[in-house]
C-alpha cells in the first residue's frame, strides 16, 4: 500500500495532482470551495488566543495535495487577524517532489511564510505552539489486512502467483506490533471476517507532537470508534479503491493507478496520541463540529446573507452529503506554563 500509493516514481500520489474534484478520482470538503479552509481558519485562531496567543506558532498540514487547502487557510488568517498571520510559520511537510513543486507554485503569494521540510523530524530542534492537521490523511497510511480462522487471526499478504498476477495468501502473523494490536480487538468473529488495522499511528504523530512541544491535532476522515470498526456486520472491511469516482473492492488491481483507502479507527488515534502525552478531547461528525465552530461567523452573517457562501456550509454539514460521512478528532496537549 505504501509503494502504490507514495513511491516517487510510481506511486499514485507522485504521478499527477489531479486526483481530487470532480475531474478527479474523488471528492473532498477542499472541494466545495473556500469555507472549509476559512472555518479552520477561525478554529485555528481560537486556539492562538486560548494559548496565550505566542510570539511564535505553527501550524503543520499534512497530505496538502496540491496546497488549495493551505491557500484557502492562509487568506482567511490574513484577513482575520493581522497580528496572529505576522508570527505564523506555515509548515507544509511532503516528501513527494511534484506535489511539492505544485504547493509552491499554488501559494507563491504567501512564499517566506510557508515552509517545505521532507519530514516533521526537521523540525524538532524548534518546536513551537500550535495545530497539526490533516484532512483524508489518515486513512491513506498504510494497513495490515487481517482475516478470522479458527478463533484467531491470520495476515493477508501480496506475494505473486501465477502469469505474475498479484495474489493474497493468508500467513501466521509474526510481526509484535501486529500482534499487540491484534489483541485490543479480542476474539469470537465469525470464519471469514475479514478487515484492516494500522500499527503506524504512534510513528506517524510522534513527530507531528515533537515539533509543535503543544497545541492541538485537528484530523478530519472516514472513520468509526473501534467497537464500530470492527463490528461483527462490517465483516469484509472497509479497504476499497477509487478511480474517476467510482469504487472498487480489488486493492491489487492497477497498483499506483487508483487510490487506495481504508476507514481510520479512532480509538487506535487516540490511544496513540496519549502514549505521546496529548489527549483526546473531541471526536464529532464534521457537520457537528464545523456548526459548532462557526456559530460566530453564521452570526456575522445575519442580514447580509451570502447564497454561495451558505450552500458551501451546507454541503459540508448536512448529513446527506459531507456532514455525516466525516469524523473530526481534537487532540490536546498543554504547556505546563500558562
Amino acid at each position: 500500500m505504501a509503494a502504490a500509493l507514495y513511491d516517487p516514481d510510481d506511486g499514485y500520489y507522485s504521478r499527477s495532482t489531479r486526483q481530487v474534484g470532480r475531474s478527479g478520482d474523488f471528492f473532498t470538503s477542499v472541494s466545495v470551495g473556500p469555507v472549509f479552509g476559512t472555518l479552520l481558519a477561525r478554529r485555528f485562531l481560537r486556539e492562538w488566543h486560548e494559548s496565550g496567543q505566542p510570539a511564535r506558532w505553527r501550524i503543520l498540514e499534512c497530505g496538502a495535495h496540491d496546497g488549495t487547502l493551505a491557500n484557502d487557510v492562509l487568506t482567511a488568517i490574513e484577513k482575520l487577524d493581522a497580528r496572529a498571520f505576522s508570527t505564523l510559520e506555515y509548515t507544509i511537510s511532503e516528501p513527494l517532489p511534484r506535489l511539492q513543486s505544485t504547493q509552491r507554485e499554488t501559494l507563491r503569494r504567501f512564499a517566506g511564510k510557508v515552509h517545505f521540510p521532507n519530514h516533521p523530524t526537521e523540525l524538532i530542534d524548534d518546536p513551537l505552539p500550535g495545530i497539526a492537521f490533516g484532512n483524508e490523511v489518515l486513512d491513506a497510511l498504510p494497513c495490515h489486512l487481517i482475516e478470522w480462522h479458527d478463533d484467531r487471526w491470520f495476515e493477508r499478504q501480496v506475494s505473486l502467483g501465477g502469469s505474475d498476477r498479484l495474489v493474497f495468501n493468508l500467513v501466521e502473523i509474526r510481526n509484535p506490533d501486529l500482534k499487540t494490536a491484534l489483541a485490543r480487538l479480542g476474539g469470537g468473529f465469525a470464519d471469514g471476517y475479514r478487515s484492516e488495522i494500522r500499527t503506524g499511528y504512534r510513528e506517524f504523530l510522534g513527530p507531528l507532537a515533537a515539533a509543535l512541544g503543544s497545541g492541538l491535532m485537528i484530523w478530519l476522515d472516514y472513520g468509526f470508534e473501534r467497537q464500530d470498526y470492527y463490528h461483527p456486520g462490517r465483516h469484509k472491511g472497509t479497504l476499497r479503491t477509487f478511480s474517476q469516482h467510482r469504487a472498487g473492492d480489488d486493492p491489487l488491481a492497477r497498483p499506483g493507478e487508483v487510490d487506495l483507502t481504508a476507514h481510520v479507527d479512532f480509538t487506535a488515534v487516540a490511544e496513540a496520541a496519549q502514549s505521546l502525552g496529548w489527549e483526546p478531547v473531541a471526536l464529532r461528525s464534521q457537520g457537528s463540529w464545523l456548526t459548532q465552530n462557526s456559530r460566530d461567523w453564521l452570526m456575522q452573517m445575519e442580514g447580509d446573507p451570502q447564497p454561495a457562501v451558505l450552500r458551501q456550509f451546507q454541503t459540508l454539514t448536512h448529513p446527506a452529503h459531507l456532514g455525516a460521512a466525516f469524523q473530526v478528532l481534537e487532540i490536546h496537549r498543554r504547556n505546563s506554563t500558562p
